[in-house]
């Protein structure tokens, strides 16, 4: 078996993402820290959340539940009803982020960060929570496809395919794609992803500010099963796209999720934190001297 080979470029944009995606997030949560004078710790926080709440809880539970054959587990009747009804799947795909990623800003709010009530607080967890999601998701993404990259010009790979179609045929297609993807990685692909990211990282900026306020003042408690709603619906519709249940372009996607990204952002800022004039309260409670 043999694959188109790799070429420079791919190469080069490949490495030019991985470097945006590793830095772009550090270099931001530095200079939010350094310019607001905000504690470090509550940008961890917010990756720390993340790291807990999605890799440690949400994944593990959505794919026993909705994919149990992908964990090498044995099919049960729930995931078969599930994945027969794709419009089912899309909103339970999207339901599973949006409960616990949300309940996971909450839970932080209310826990680790509850003396931290100065308005800086929401984005600094917003930052750490969606820049980590860009560290971890793309910056590792295309650290795998840099490596690929090398195996498949080198020959590995193909080995490697024949190997693991021994023992799992079925996965031999999903490697083959991703050789394609690859050799035809291109600047559109490398902006796509970047542009999507930003967006997603005002999503998740947004959403932190409404639980924020939703912890802060107990009459806007409604923001967080707000915050969850919208953040399902938003990964429900991409769900309907990857499932078959809607047929659009991948820039009418990407359109989707820019406008709900400026939304959430747009109205949480301007409505929420920008009303806010408290802005020193956390520092009466908490020593300054804190990385």
């Amino acid at each position: 078996m043999e694959f188109q080979q790799i070429g420079t470029l791919q190469f080069v944009y490949m490495i030019i993402g991985l470097i945006l995606f590793l830095t772009v997030p550090l270099a931001i949560a530095l200079v939010w820290k350094f310019r607001k004078k905000e504690r470090f710790t509550t940008i961890l926080v917010g990756a720390g959340t993340f790291l807990l709440f999605v890799l440690i809880l949400e994944k593990p539970i959505q794919n026993v539940l909705l994919f149990p054959t992908a964990m090498g587990l044995p099919d049960h009747p729930i995931a078969q009803f599930i994945n027969a009804r794709p419009l089912l799947l899309a909103f339970l795909v999207g339901l599973f982020p949006g409960l616990f990623e949300e309940t996971g800003r909450l839970v932080a709010y209310l826990t680790v960060l509850k003396k931290r009530r100065n308005k800086e607080t929401s984005i600094s967890y917003g930052i750490g929570h969606g820049g980590f999601e860009v560290i971890l998701i793309l910056g590792l993404t295309f650290f795998e496809y840099i490596m690929y990259a090398v195996m498949i010009n080198s020959g590995a790979f193909a080995q490697m395919v024949q190997q693991v179609a021994e023992v799992a045929p079925d996965q031999v297609s999903a490697m083959t794609d991703l050789a394609d993807t690859l050799a035809k990685f291109s600047l559109g692909d490398l902006s796509i992803n970047v542009v999507e990211r930003i967006f997603a990282v005002l999503f998740h900026v947004g959403a932190s500010i409404m639980v924020f306020y939703a912890v802060k003042d107990k009459k806007k408690f409604w923001l967080y099963p707000l915050a969850i709603a919208v953040h399902t619906i938003m990964d429900a519709i991409v769900g309907m796209l990857m499932y078959g249940v809607i047929d659009i372009p991948m820039w009418g996607m990407e359109i989707i999720i820019a406008v709900i990204g400026i939304a959430v952002f747009g109205g949480a800022f301007f409505l929420l934190y920008k009303k806010d004039s408290d802005t020193i309260e956390a520092s009466k409670t908490e020593p300054v001297k804190e990385a």
